[in-house]
């Protein structure tokens, strides 16, 4: 934060003199109220600030505040939309302008290249944008949000998923190369675990009731490994896990050099299974 300093020249009592002797009642009140406007105009002008700020001063401000009480991933993946999806159509737009109108432009943009997004995705952003304005509208005085006239698009719920059948999984583990990719895909695949879940596992997690308790969560966060909970907390979970999983498991364990309860059990990145398959 940058460090401002107040500078004042006063007059003492009726001599002429500068500053140096005793200072006036009133002059002192004079400096503490300059002060006071100083500080409240300057540090506090940010609940004053009015509807014509661009959506980009919006959006740091609302990043500023989200930032102390969303996860740090969460975070990091709604910058990432923000910058790629909104701010290059909305960043100099005062929010007070832009219209329902606008969104719909925006909006079309976008569906117009639905070969490039899901459904869902589409509502996902949408939803984004959409929760920006209701933060304007509840701490900066904006009227009504735009995106609520202009309507959504996508859709919340996705297409049914294609789940592999225990057949199709072992033959698409024939193209997995390396063991330590498959145990991985072997735990996600009979145990459920998201891939952040089974990247985050480490000896302490695999009981020898063929158990797996599920804590955490990896991800890699602008260049440095994160562990954080699950995605939600009925994620927290344990799952049991068949006897051959387990066996593969506790050998890939005994087979690691140096290995201690809270190693990580794969110490590779989530960009590592998705090529995994594709070699």
């Amino acid at each position: 934060m940058a460090k401002h300093h107040l500078i004042f020249s006063f007059r003492n009592g009726g001599d002429g003199r500068n500053g140096a002797g005793s200072t006036p009642q009133n002059t002192v009140a004079t400096v503490a109220s300059v002060a006071l406007y100083f500080i409240t105009s300057k540090f506090l002008s940010k609940s004053t600030m009015s509807c014509n700020m661009t959506f980009q001063a919006l959006t740091e401000l609302y990043f500023e505040d989200m930032s102390t009480r969303l996860k740090a991933t969460t975070i990091s993946n709604k910058r990432y939309l923000f910058d790629t999806k909104l701010l290059p159509y909305f960043r100099k737009l005062p929010i007070d302008k832009i219209t329902p109108a606008h969104i719909r432009k925006w909006q079309n943009d976008l569906i117009g290249h639905e070969k490039d997004y899901a459904p869902t995705y589409l509502k996902t952003t949408n939803n984004q944008l959409s929760a920006v304005f209701n933060y304007a509208v509840k701490y900066y005085n904006l009227s009504s949000n735009p995106c609520r006239i202009a309507g959504s698009m996508g859709k919340k719920d996705a297409d049914e998923m294609q789940i592999w059948t225990v057949d199709q999984f072992k033959q698409a583990m024939k193209h997995c190369k390396r063991d330590n990719d498959r145990l991985a895909f072997e735990i996600m695949f009979y145990g459920g675990l998201r891939i952040g879940e089974t990247l985050a596992l480490t000896p302490a997690d695999i009981d020898e009731s063929k158990v797996i308790s599920i804590t955490k969560s990896y991800t890699r966060l602008h260049g440095e490994d994160v562990i954080s909970t699950p995605k939600t907390p009925k994620s927290i979970r344990d799952v049991t896990i068949p006897t051959f999983l387990y066996e593969h498991i506790q050998s890939y364990i005994a087979s690691l050099y140096g290995v201690t309860p809270d190693t990580r059990l794969f110490t590779w990145g989530k960009g590592t299974l998705n090529r995994a398959l594709k070699t």
